[in-house]
């Protein structure tokens, strides 16, 4: 597991979290937002990377849906926390940036509830390079952060800066919206479908025939 403190180790938030999702599981909340976007991004019982996967909410809602899921998440607590919550979760105590291309190759990478906001300083660009390697020939990454009313010592990400990061990573946008039910995209919210740049032999896809 990398060394390098993340954003949200400094800030100590693990307990009031995973407390606060197990609450809201217990009373039934809807919270499978996300998870029902990424499922309509994908084929049947695709296989799926839940980064930064907290809880694991995610990954049960796909998980419930069909799809192969791996769910990895640093925190100790909240891995504790979703083995309690989802008997059976397949969740392991990992980093994004410990990801390599022997992890994959996954139909879709799923980075939501603020993980790119909670990221080790600096670690933007790398995490986003990580999830890229690990996908398949046609993958796509599901990213979703506030950009504004962020939570507490969360990073100030702006959206023209994930997207410079991003292009950088040799990622590119197929989609922003500024919710998981794809209302348009906002200054309040940023949801993006990232797909690679450039294949791997680092040339430009070629044009699709009409």
């Amino acid at each position: 597991m990398t060394a390098r403190r993340t954003r949200w180790q400094e800030a100590g938030n693990s307990g009031n979290y995973g407390k606060r999702f197990a609450e809201l599981v217990s009373a039934g909340e809807d919270l499978d937002g996300e998870a029902r976007l990424a499922d309509t991004l994908l084929p049947r019982g695709a296989r799926v990377l839940d980064a930064g996967a907290g809880m694991g909410r995610v990954t049960a809602a796909l998980l419930r849906r069909g799809h192969d899921v791996v769910a990895i998440e640093p925190d100790e607590a909240l891995v504790r926390q979703a083995r309690e919550t989802y008997p059976g979760l397949p969740i392991e105590g990992r980093d994004i940036l410990d990801l390599g291309p022997d992890d994959g190759p996954f139909d879709l990478v799923v980075c939501v509830g603020n993980v790119m906001l909670y990221l080790a300083e600096g670690t933007e660009r790398e995490a986003l390079r990580a999830m890229r390697a690990v996908l398949g020939e046609n993958g796509r990454i599901l990213v979703g952060f506030h950009l504004q009313d962020r939570p507490p010592h969360a990073h100030a990400y702006t959206a023209a800066e994930f997207e410079a990061d991003l292009t950088a990573a040799g990622l590119r946008v197929a989609l922003r919206a500024g919710t998981y039910q794809l209302h348009p995209a906002n200054e309040v919210y940023g949801v993006w479908v990232l797909d690679r740049a450039q294949d791997e032999a680092g040339r430009q896809p070629p044009a699709r025939r009409p």
